[in-house]
């Protein structure tokens, strides 16, 4: 695997399909999950809106052959905070996985254009919106 001896990353569980990932991320509680976007047995997608749901202290960061931007955005938009291309991995994917557990994001710069991952977007407009109130004294 493209982490194997990585400093500073530890694999902890690989799985096959969507179900075993589910149980491995409940279980485990990694700081960061890499996930293929084209896993057996359910959608990744509605897998990454589930796991920010039960697990939100886990990242994740999105593998794929899919270099449309548009499943970028599909991943982005579900809460992942990363996206890699596979052919792209070996290069990218460990700084990916050291950016999220820094929750920090990333997107292949190959995918072209700058994404960003909508609970950022909701924070940032939440913690102005607490910032613009605390001035205003209401």
């Amino acid at each position: 695997m493209v982490l194997d001896g990585e400093d500073g990353v530890k694999v902890i569980a690989e799985a096959g399909d969507l179900p075993t990932v589910m149980r491995h991320v409940r279980g485990h509680r990694p700081n960061v999950l890499v996930l293929d976007l084209r896993m057996p047995d359910g959608s990744s997608i509605d897998a990454i809106r589930s796991l920010r749901e039960q697990v939100p202290s886990t990242e994740i960061v999105v593998v794929t052959m899919e270099g449309n931007p548009a499943f970028a955005q599909q991943a982005l938009d579900a809460d992942a905070i990363g996206f890699v291309l596979k052919d792209t991995a070996d290069a990218e994917l460990p700084e990916a996985v050291r950016r999220a557990a820094r929750r920090e994001p990333y997107v292949s710069p190959r995918v072209g254009g700058r994404f960003t991952p909508r609970r950022r977007v909701a924070r940032a407009a939440r913690d102005g919106h607490a910032l613009r109130r605390g001035l205003s004294g209401s």
